[in-house]
């Protein structure tokens, strides 16, 4: 079988490419099926992996992204994209916020791409203004109403 995939492991990255942004387009279906056919052409490439826990982030089904990062990680501890997605991971699951931020500033510090610092930055960037509220600013639920105008007949 491997022979017949020889001639498409070339575009292994154009279809690693598409299967991301067919996520960021919500096409999960053509997603799976790129980073399927990714995982035909390299079992052993790492970023596929990171392709699915990043589907699973964007579906915010926590505990599926943060099993991919973590497994990613257990094979390759300096994977940057893979320790950011985490951290962004940890920050939104309630009981692993603190986790998630320490994670994203260490990021922040230690990465050398700017891409990858961009992301860990927003996140925690988006942290502290809507996940942990300073201030217990009133989320929309809680702004108050302004009183309606009685009516005069």
């Amino acid at each position: 079988m491997s022979d017949n995939l020889a001639p498409y492991r070339e575009d292994f990255f154009l279809l690693l490419e598409a299967g991301f942004i067919a996520m960021n387009h919500a096409d999960e279906d053509s997603a799976i099926k790129l980073l399927k056919t990714c995982e035909m052409l390299d079992p052993d490439n790492l970023l596929t992996k990171v392709g699915f826990g990043y589907l699973h982030l964007l579906k915010l089904e926590l505990k599926q992204a943060r099993t991919h990062f973590e497994e990613i990680l257990r094979a390759d501890p300096d994977n940057e994209m893979a320790t950011a997605f985490l951290g962004i991971t940890l920050s939104l699951t309630p009981d692993e916020v603190v986790e998630g931020e320490i994670i994203l500033d260490k990021t922040v510090e230690t990465t050398s791409d700017p891409q990858i610092k961009k992301v860990a930055a927003t996140a925690i960037d988006f942290v502290e203004n809507y996940v942990k509220r300073p201030g217990k600013a009133p989320g929309p639920a809680e702004v108050p109403q302004k009183p309606k105008p009685k009516r005069t007949s």
